[in-house]
């Protein structure tokens, strides 16, 4: 069997993992790469490999640095399957074709200077004909329920608890020349367990013999989910009090309904003031009807919430407003009254957050709230970094609105939630792979999987680098 690394490898985007046995080739995942945009342009034109000759594509979650390429295979060839959970076809639907339109929306706005200045135009990588063809071959399969995907190769997935839909993929494999049967299991991106709204990550305790694992967090430690809810509430009584208006970039899909989650309990408590919230994104919209088509998925809080409170829809109240139109965004950008704004994307690198930086990055009023994880080069990670100015659009604008960040709302497992996940296994792998991470994070991981879980042979591969397992 041979493994190939095409993304996520020293880097937290663009997961591709190729796995050959049996003269078959399995991609998992198939993500886009963020970052410096000609460099990730490049990569997303070429990163993975040739499609015409893969089988099947399995894909652990609907997030677009694991699923944001997909439709760049299905253009450049790919024809097999492409296998999922249920509720991660469903987002995908809507992410996908919401990855094509901010493409050529924003190749279309960034286009216009470089024509003024005799500039070659961008194109986007695909456009939303490549979408609906990419999901004519999508295929569902509900987490527990083994099946055959190619000869030889059984996959079942578990509950992975990132965001909704997210599953670890456990492939059983009978490797014909050897007659070796092997477990391979991908963690995709692993959940934090007592985040509201989906479930908590399985435990695997029988292991593998190989593992790919995410390594997101591995040297840092998150604080506890209801000390970000408190810093949450101070943010926002903070910013009210300047009279300011409290951003939020958040990724459409899990961190938004999270927010809005959080917010709606604070309203509740009336431990905020009464003003208006905004969620401005038609993607995230959309994402939270499908989150309502899936309740299977929810935890134990989110069922009493909505059953014992008669709060029929976690996702909406009074001063909630889901925007729609792009007249209905541009009218925010005339707001005097402190409000909340949550927007994708959540690395500020495309959709209408940009649109509400460049109005408001200026005013020391205003506080820009960071949730999430930034990749390097990106526009979250200079805002992060506390950069003097930042580039939005082709423009340099100052950066004087007040930044904070809370990691505690963190889809992503820290270094305590990984070593506890991959303690779980009672069979240590002969082969562990750590991806999805940058080199400290990795690194970091490694380490303490060796010293204190007792995991050997222990490998970080770079970009493009194959093993013999």
């Amino acid at each position: 069997m041979k493994i190939t690394f095409f993304g996520a490898a020293g880097t937290v985007t663009g997961s591709q993992h190729l796995i050959e046995v049996n003269d078959q080739r399995l991609l998992l995942d198939c993500g886009l790469f963020q970052g410096k945009r000609k460099e990730s342009f490049e990569l997303n034109r070429r990163g993975f490999c040739d499609a015409h000759s893969l089988d099947a594509l399995v894909l652990s979650h609907a997030h677009i640095d694991h699923s944001g390429n997909i439709p760049c295979l299905v253009k450049n060839g790919f024809t097999g399957d492409i296998i999922c959970t249920p509720a991660t076809r469903d987002l995908c639907a809507i992410m996908l074709m919401d990855s094509a339109h901010i493409q050529e929306q924003d190749v279309q706005f960034v286009n216009k200077r470089r024509a003024k200045n005799g500039q070659q135009l961008f194109e986007p990588l695909y456009d939303k004909e490549d979408v609906v063809r990419a999901m004519g071959q999508f295929i569902g399969i509900s987490p527990k329920r083994s099946k055959e995907i190619l000869p030889g190769i059984r996959l079942t997935f578990t509950e992975a608890g990132h965001m909704l839909g997210s599953a670890n993929v456990i492939l059983d494999i009978h490797e014909q020349k050897s007659g070796r049967d092997l477990r391979l299991i991908f963690s995709g991106d692993i959940g934090r367990p007592g985040i509201p709204i989906i479930r908590d990550p399985a435990k695997l305790s029988e292991g593998a013999d190989i593992l790919i694992m995410e390594s997101t967090y591995g040297h840092r430690s998150h604080p506890p989910y209801p000390d970000s809810e408190h810093d949450l509430e101070r943010i926002v009584n903070e910013t009210y009090q300047r009279g300011g208006c409290l951003l939020i970039p958040a990724f459409a899909v899990g961190r938004t309904q999270q927010l809005v989650y959080a917010l709606h309990k604070l309203y509740l408590e009336k431990a905020i003031p009464d003003l208006p919230i905004y969620v401005d994104s038609p993607l995230a919209t959309r994402a939270t009807d499908i989150f309502r088509l899936h309740p299977e998925a929810y935890d134990r809080e989110i069922r009493d919430f909505i059953l014992k409170g008669n709060h029929d829809n976690p996702f909406g109240f009074d001063t909630l407003r889901y925007t729609q139109s792009a007249g209905d965004s541009k009218q925010l950008n005339h707001l005097k009254q402190p409000a909340i704004i949550i927007s994708a994307s959540g690395m500020m690198e495309g959709g209408r957050i940009l649109h509400h930086l460049r109005n408001r990055i200026t005013d020391p009023k205003n506080t820009i709230l960071v949730t999430g994880w930034q990749a390097p080069n990106t526009l979250g990670r200079k805002i992060v970094e506390g950069q003097e100015t930042v580039k939005i659009f082709g423009e340099e604008f100052p950066l004087k609105a007040r930044v904070e960040q809370l990691t505690g709302f963190s889809g992503h497992a820290d270094r305590e939630g990984l070593l506890a996940w991959a303690g779980a296994m009672e069979q240590k792998p002969a082969h562990t792979f750590l991806v999805h991470g940058e080199a400290e994070a990795s690194q970091a991981l490694a380490s303490a999987m060796q010293q204190e879980l007792g995991f050997t042979n222990i490998k970080i591969p770079e970009l493009y680098q194959e093993f013999e397992v």
